[in-house]
């Protein structure tokens, strides 16, 4: 877009929506302007003018910044479309470099849309980029997606908790779209006396620390990262974050459940054992019924199919 300006023509102009992007993206009109050196007065006005063009509010504004209204949503889900399709343009026939603001995405903590992630951005040819990448709570991920904050989320159903996801994902507007099914495993430290064993059972954790990832307010066992959350466990320890919970095997031996899939490049200290249990994990991405992938988006799911069939895993269409 133009520097140091909004456009004022009639109609809904392209920089108006580009703004609009930036705004959305930064959950901030002041922040949105500072990135598009544009003053916070003439962002301000613009967002305001491009409501009245389209006659209804679409931002939400408080002290801490600006969030999308329903209608917002909406209306952001066709604005980054118009802009993505133009940047196309100007890359293909004006050679103009990539947009800066290129993808966001929120996952539970899974080290393969990590691995995925770094070959996205490593395979940008942005001079400058401004990739999100968020491992966080289940029922964030949902809200993040609803709301656009992310173009698409990763998560993980089961038996037990199928119902209510898929419940909470029809009311937000949302589809899941599976990526594969895991055989479960447990993650544990190359150290522990039981890395070394081709399966382990549910008898032989029971003297084990538990590790789960915590779930916040929403501390809902149907919200739980790991199946089997409603298994009591006599050493149970919550964490926030997988370098914590990777930390705490080494130094606890101690364990989580997960897909089995561990990078030996980003994790290597950590190794996947079977675990003997009748149960399967589908993992997949979700995002908006009404709003189409962009094209950066559908790169990073291309890289998550890539990562996983690497590990030998059979990919769901």
């Amino acid at each position: 877009m133009a520097r140091g300006g909004v456009g004022t023509a009639h109609g809904i102009t392209l920089q108006q929506l580009r703004c609009f992007v930036e705004v959305a993206a930064e959950g901030s009109i002041t922040a949105a302007a500072d990135l598009l050196h544009v003053s916070q007065p003439t962002m301000s006005a613009a967002m305001k003018d491009l409501e009245r063009r389209v006659g209804r509010v679409l931002l939400r504004r408080s002290v801490r910044g600006a969030a999308l209204t329903e209608d917002g949503i909406e209306f952001l889900g066709y604005a980054r479309q118009v802009v993505e399709q133009t940047e196309l343009l100007e890359q293909r026939y004006l050679g103009r470099p990539p947009s800066r603001r290129l993808l966001a995405v929120s996952a539970q903590h899974y080290s393969f849309v990590v691995e995925a992630f770094v070959r996205m951005v490593k395979a940008s040819t942005a001079s400058e980029y401004a990739f999100a990448l968020r491992e966080t709570r289940t029922a964030d991920i949902i809200e993040d997606v609803r709301t656009l904050r992310s173009e698409l989320g990763v998560l993980y159903r089961s038996d037990f908790n199928r119902k209510v996801i898929d419940k909470l994902l029809r009311d937000s507007e949302l589809a899941f779209s599976p990526l594969f099914l895991a055989s479960p495993h447990i993650f544990i430290a190359r150290t522990n006396p039981l890395a070394s064993r081709r399966r382990v059972t549910l008898e032989d954790l029971e003297d084990l620390p538990r590790l789960t990832f915590d779930q916040g307010t929403d501390n809902s066992f149907y919200f739980a990262e790991e199946i089997l959350s409603t298994r009591s466990a006599a050493q149970d320890i919550r964490v926030s974050d997988r370098a914590t919970i990777f930390n705490l095997m080494i130094g606890l031996d101690g364990y989580t459940i997960s897909t089995g899939i561990v990078s030996d490049d980003l994790d290597p200290s950590i190794v996947a054992v079977p675990l003997e249990v009748d149960e399967r994990i589908e993992i997949g991405w979700i995002g908006h019924v009404s709003v189409p992938l962009t094209g950066q988006a559908e790169r990073f799911v291309a890289e998550m199919r890539e990562v996983v069939s690497s590990f030998g895993v059979e990919l769901l269409s």
